[in-house]
């Protein structure tokens, strides 16, 4: 079907944990633990993109590949695609999967299931979610919502995303993982688009393909991998890979 490339863009700049891809979880820096997770997918090659040296050792010497990229980017989408233009100037990835950096606990097997919407030629992006099962995030405005249409059991097409409770009434919630598998071409599109309104006014990239008239489609998995942006979340993944290392 597709040939992917997984990549990991990466930077210093985060404000509430300062350095947070060099943090420390059981011995190993959190982007390095990201790394062999997107190469236990086993979907394809592996690198992280970043604009820090410190990160890139830190990779190298767990055996992984880094890229260097410039320092000005505005998204971790503009990022990738100036890795994916240097690592594969020929064009034989057709699909570009972009997992976080800050997902030290992300499932192989949800990244993995990024790509199977891509199967279907309308498809242009695809990415994840999660039912909502507590009660707080349902009216939590971090927690991203995904609005859309079941096209097949356990896939959406995207309508919207959005902070706020949506949609309305009776039914299951769904959290959105910012997960994203593009088709390149769509990458390049996306990228080269101007920030749309509605992504301003909810903070959300991703409704800039919506507007634009790009379809993105979900793919349900089990479990919201935990993101890590403060210490409070650094300590819970810590907790998560040593229960799992005792399991």
């Amino acid at each position: 079907m597709s040939d992917p490339l997984v990549l990991i863009p990466a930077r210093l700049s985060a404000t509430r944990l300062p350095n947070k891809p060099l943090a420390d979880i059981a011995g190993e820096p959190m982007i390095v633990h990201v790394w062999r997770r997107a190469v236990e997918a086993g979907i394809g090659p592996v690198a992280v993109a970043t604009d820090a040296p410190g990160i890139a050792e830190a990779v190298a010497r767990a055996g992984g590949t880094a890229v260097m990229t410039r320092d000005d980017h505005p998204s971790g989408s503009d990022r990738i695609f100036e890795a994916v233009e240097k690592l594969d100037p020929e064009g034989r990835h057709d699909v570009v999967v972009n997992v976080q950096g800050d997902l030290p606990t992300v499932d192989p097997v949800a990244i993995a299931a990024s790509v199977t919407p891509l199967a279907d030629p309308s498809v242009d992006i695809a990415t994840l979610v999660a039912v909502i099962r507590r009660d707080e995030e349902r009216t939590n405005p971090n927690v991203v919502k995904m609005v859309g249409s079941e096209v097949s059991p356990g896939r959406f097409r995207a309508l919207y995303f959005t902070r706020a409770t949506a949609p309305y009434g009776e039914g299951p919630l769904y959290h959105h993982i910012g997960l994203y598998a593009y088709r390149r071409r769509a990458l390049q599109r996306f990228i080269g688009l101007s920030p749309s309104l509605l992504e301003q006014r909810e903070r959300l990239e991703q409704l800039r393909a919506l507007e634009a008239g790009m379809r993105i489609d979900a793919v349900v998995v089990d479990d919201t991998p935990l993101g890590v942006d403060t210490p409070e979340d650094l300590e819970r993944a810590r907790a998560i890979i040593a229960a799992r290392r005792q399991a």
